[in-house]
């Protein structure tokens, strides 16, 4: 079979042949047709991830869509955190109680763009940050998978108002095609070795990346009115100008730091209302609480309320949309096409 083969860390992968796997106990063979290319996928390709160098040489993809048993389904894999090859080839292996059947009407590749990113929006929001309909949100990032999933799965929840920032030109259309209120420009990242970017930003030279009240009031004019909760896949000043904008006791989800590591968050903003910050990863989700996350994002985009700007890549061109995703030269979610 074919597949796509990380053999040295820190170096763009290859199309290579590969045997095809063998169902050992627990273990189904699933008919890879959708697999995306993910922030995960690229950082344990770098060996620098927590999990440690990955055993080489090995296929990336850590969650997939396929055929199993006559069926559709969606399925995670360890590739990169664990040895073990991943969803990125014509067939893979997946614990068998880990696949989740996919409604009728299903389109793989949209599927395959939400995955885990639709996920970790929808349990942030629903889960960890007890969104109440009536509330307003106000999403970082709003131009990427978990962004713009955020967005619609707000609404989707019942939010009033959903504000969204995001850095590039690009990035900004795209949380006002997934139906954002209003979006704020937010200042350019510090560039560090190895970071990405979609595009110029408009913002650039209006706002110091360090002016914390420059951005809070950004935020503040384009909400009605105090957050209610903050969705953070940010981190660093973005976090906290937008806790600034929060009501008493108002709520603030971290599930990332594309921005930075640390966050200028001040005692005087957190202290005097009472603020929750509070933070979030798909890995304490219970296989159970996963399987109804994955079934509920694949309800919503089957029945066309759910989706994240994507582009279908076949297996010939991994390669060059690999690049593409680390370098930054593509805002957009990849989904490589294996059927």
């Amino acid at each position: 079979m074919r597949a796509l083969q990380i053999d040295e860390c820190g170096r763009p992968p290859a199309v290579a042949a590969r045997p095809e796997p063998v169902p050992g106990p627990g273990l189904e063979l699933v008919r890879v047709v959708a697999a995306p290319i993910t922030p995960l996928d690229l950082l344990c390709a770098t060996g620098t991830s927590y999990f440690g160098l990955p055993a080489l040489p090995y296929v990336p993809g850590v969650q997939g869509v396929g055929s199993a048993g006559g069926r559709l389904v969606w399925f995670p894999t360890a590739a990169g955190m664990a040895p073990g090859d991943g969803s990125m080839a014509e067939l893979a292996l997946a614990r068998a109680e880990d696949l989740v059947e996919l409604p009728e009407g299903a389109d793989p590749f949209a599927v395959a763009a939400l995955g885990l990113s639709a996920v970790a929006a929808y349990q942030a929001l629903t889960w960890r940050g007890e969104l109440a309909a009536g509330e307003q949100v106000l999403v970082l990032g709003g131009g990427g998978a978990v962004g713009q999933a955020a967005i619609q799965l707000a609404r989707l929840a019942g939010a009033r108002r959903v504000v969204a920032a995001a850095r590039s030109a690009a990035g900004l259309d795209r949380a006002r095609q997934a139906g954002a209120d209003a979006v704020v420009p937010l200042p350019p990242a510090v560039p560090t070795p190895g970071s990405a970017s979609d595009g110029p930003d408009p913002a650039a030279g209006e706002l110091a990346s360090g002016d914390v009240d420059g951005l809070a009031r950004r935020f503040a004019d384009a909400c009605d009115g105090p957050v209610d909760l903050v969705l953070d896949p940010l981190y660093g000043v973005p976090a906290a100008a937008a806790a600034r904008t929060l009501r008493p006791g108002g709520r603030l989800v971290n599930l990332g730091s594309a921005a930075a590591e640390t966050c200028p968050l001040d005692s005087a903003t957190l202290r005097s209302r009472s603020l929750r910050v509070l933070g979030y990863t798909n890995n304490e989700l219970s296989r159970e609480r996963r399987a109804a996350a994955v079934a509920h994002v694949a309800e919503q985009s089957a029945a066309g309320r759910l989706a994240v700007t994507h582009e279908v890549v076949p297996l010939d061109q991994a390669a060059r949309a690999w690049h593409g995703q680390t370098s930054g030269a593509s805002g957009v979610r990849i989904v490589l096409d294996l059927g």
